[in-house]
């Protein structure tokens, strides 16, 4: 075993770089990394202030809010990118270390407990390391041979976690595509299999949707289709240990952010639930911020409450929530005609404008739709079960292979 600093295996790259207008950028933020670990792609003009030189080949770590581990690996060839000085560039010295393993060891609790104690900046949410603190932190290095099993064992899971995340993307594309195709351009089967639009479908004009629908066809409100709930739009007093209330903040591409959740006493906790259970519905919708972010409620053996998000029961007929899935997000809140978003500061969407949303309805389409796109749920639903055992596999194993307690052979 090897004893240094990070400062002995890693290198602090510091270029950074005033983003030129017309020039398009690779940008690496907190909130793209919050957001499905998806770097950005914006122009120069929109960038407003200096941002690091990323290396071809180094780790981005967080230095602010260290506890949320935010870390990025970054290994490709790209021009033009760009990330946030929220992060500290880190040229890992694959001498001395391999370059797998040493994220891994970056992003061990015993380094995040060490720094969330050593923050420079103490002020409420926004508390930052200190580079030197981070640098100069005592480590202990198996010899060579042992990191790179342990960085490939550990990166073949993370691999896998990506590819099953790409499947789930492709997945959700196809349902979007056929939801299109059958609903937006009505080029759903006709009764002889043909497109219903193009073979000369009857269409009548709508004056609720301001459209041509297909002859025939129903405009609903989502009230009378499905059940539609909020939770509080109270502040409970956030705790250091308690059950957790997810807002809208905390409904992300990727999932739920149970990490970052507020906790609450149980007290609070069931009063919220008095109103509204998570475990009884199957969509959760923003419906303050971001509105229109949606997710499926599959952590429905998780305790936890809401707060300014709907919640959508679509059981009662069968498969429909695919289809509501994708016909709100379909809808333009900010022209909607009933001015259903208010508030002067942060535009909300009210409870009783959500009910009334007109929903295009023919149940026999609906069905088949929903039939159609089944297969891929489940597929997509496989995907994130597995995604969670790998997760909580690697997790559990991350520290005993740091400290030596597990050996791969």
């Amino acid at each position: 075993m090897i004893k240094c600093k990070i400062k002995d295996i890693v290198t602090l790259s510091t270029a950074t770089l005033v983003p030129k207008q017309g020039v398009a950028y690779h940008l690496y933020s907190l909130p793209s990394y919050d957001e499905g670990k998806q770097r950005e792609e914006v122009m120069g003009e929109n960038i407003l202030s200096n941002k690091f030189i990323v290396p071809d080949k180094c780790i981005l770590f967080n230095k602010l809010n260290v506890r949320f581990k935010r870390v990025w690996r970054i290994d490709n060839t790209d021009n033009n990118k760009l990330a946030s000085t929220e992060f500290l560039p880190l040229i890992v010295d694959e001498d001395k270390v391999d370059f797998q393993y040493c994220y891994y060891l970056l992003i061990s609790d015993s380094i995040t407990k060490y720094l969330s104690g050593q923050n420079a900046n103490t002020s409420g949410s926004h508390k930052r390391i200190s580079p030197d603190d981070f640098l100069n932190i005592d480590i202990t290095l198996p010899e060579m041979e042992e990191q790179k099993r342990i960085g490939l064992f550990l990166s073949s899971i993370d691999k896998k976690i990506d590819v099953n995340h790409a499947i789930n993307q492709n997945l959700e594309a196809l349902a979007k595509q056929l939801y299109d195709y059958w609903f937006v351009q009505f080029d759903f089967p006709n009764e002889e299999g043909n497109p219903y639009k193009s073979s000369g479908g009857k269409m009548v004009w709508n004056d609720k949707l301001k459209r041509e629908i297909p002859e025939g066809w129903e405009v609903k409100p989502l009230k009378e289709i499905c059940t539609v709930k909020d939770g509080t739009h109270d502040s409970p007093k956030p705790q250091n240990e308690g059950l957790p209330l997810i807002t809208s903040k905390h409904l992300l591409p990727s999932g739920l952010d149970f990490k970052n959740a507020y906790l609450i006493s149980k007290e609070d906790f069931e009063a919220i639930n008095k109103r509204s259970k998570v475990e009884q519905y199957d969509i959760l919708f923003s419906m303050i911020g971001t509105i229109g972010n949606m997710y499926f409620v599959d952590e429905k053996q998780i305790n936890f409450a809401i707060k300014n998000m709907a919640l959508i029961k679509t059981s009662e007929i069968e498969g429909l929530m695919y289809y509501i899935l994708y016909n709100l997000g379909a809808v333009d809140y900010i022209r909607y005609e009933n001015n259903a978003l208010s508030g002067s500061i942060q535009k909300f969407l009210s409870l009783d404008a959500m009910r009334n949303i007109p929903v295009l309805y023919n149940e026999s389409i609906l069905s088949l739709y929903n039939e159609k796109v089944r297969h891929y749920q489940e597929l997509y639903d496989s995907n994130n079960k597995e995604n969670k055992q790998l997760t909580k596999q690697r997790d559990e194993l991350l520290p005993l292979l740091m400290n030596g307690q597990v050996t791969i052979e």
